[in-house]
């Protein structure tokens, strides 16, 4: 019985040293929003260029960089990215969607839809007029739905490997929200970190802090909300694809694809015979430049998921020049 009360403490111990280690880049603020009959808060930084004598940093030109984070991800791994968008003058606003991150992770149906009303709500509210947005993983998908349903508010797109590339229903077997949370609820640091491991080819000892924001996130307000939130909002990505509507998109698009990437969401549920037929980004992404009239195609050998954590400097270099 000590032994387990002591394992069960260090546990604990672990779980507040790992929730104290990620600290936002910048300020967090909140809005206060009304999600189904919800008071909600919506967590997101607000950086702004500043300059100074003895600064590198450009002055404000004037345009708004969004940044759409992936489902497993939260504002905090934007931080270097924001760093050399603020020293090209640009404003970057970096939501916590809710359900997400530092935000509340509300009992609602969660849909893009609403995703992407509510980062509407936000812009509107911080009187912003046009964006470019920037969107990763269900961060792209996300970013489809809203620029098909506010394409007069989105100057460029820039997809960076988003999912939602295929349509999961089609190939994956359903599995049920109380099914999901099953296993939502299991999770612990070491699940959170082997999972983080497919995204990159290669291990690098830099990558812990991403899976240490993770975890925090997942204490927020408490695992088990945490985990129902994230076993809701794996539905709403099996649940609404967004592969048919790509030849709707309107605006300059920049895709941006780490040719190594083999995610699928929910591939522990293919049947092996079938997982080499799915999760191929070197095919997705040129299914995915073919549909999009105004687009230039990056793709990255070697590079996984997470292209501007893995290959910071091309990520950086192709998306300057495409906003620029």
């Amino acid at each position: 019985m000590k032994k387990i009360t002591c394992l069960l403490f260090l546990a604990g111990w672990l779980s507040v040293a790992y929730a104290q280690k990620t600290e936002y880049p910048y300020p967090v603020i909140y809005v206060t929003i009304q999600v189904e009959k919800q008071t909600v808060k919506m967590a997101y930084m607000d950086v702004q260029p500043k300059t100074s004598a003895n600064s590198s940093t450009k002055a404000s030109n004037g345009q708004v960089v969004l940044l759409f984070h992936g489902k497993n991800f939260n504002g905090y791994y934007w931080k270097d990215v924001i760093t050399y968008l603020v020293a090209q003058g640009y404003r970057v606003i970096v939501p916590d969607q809710v359900g997400f991150g530092k935000s509340d992770k509300p009992n609602i149906h969660y849909s893009f839809s609403l995703l992407a009303s509510n980062t509407m709500m936000l812009l509107r509210l911080l009187k912003i007029d046009k964006v470019n947005i920037i969107g990763h993983s269900m961060g792209g998908m996300l970013a489809t739905r809203f620029v098909l349903m506010f394409p007069e508010k989105v100057n460029k797109l820039i997809y960076e490997n988003p999912i939602g590339l295929e349509d999961y229903k089609t190939f994956v077997p359903y599995r049920s929200p109380d099914e999901q949370f099953v296993d939502e609820e299991k999770s612990d640091y070491n699940s959170l970190k082997n999972y983080q491991k497919t995204y990159y080819p290669e291990w690098r000892p830099e990558y812990e802090q991403y899976v240490a924001a993770q975890f925090d996130a997942m204490q927020i307000p408490d695992m088990k909300t945490a985990a129902w939130a994230s076993a809701l909002t794996y539905d709403m990505i099996y649940q609404q694809p967004v592969v048919y509507e790509f030849k709707n998109i309107t605006v300059p698009t920049l895709i941006i694809i780490g040719q190594s990437d083999r995610t699928i969401v929910g591939k522990k549920l293919v049947p092996k015979e079938k997982l080499s037929e799915h999760g191929q980004y070197p095919e997705l992404g040129k299914a995915l430049y073919q549909q999009i009239k105004k687009t230039t195609l990056i793709e990255l050998p070697g590079v996984g998921h997470i292209p501007h954590i893995q290959s910071p400097e091309k990520f950086k270099e192709s998306v300057l020049k495409f906003l620029n």
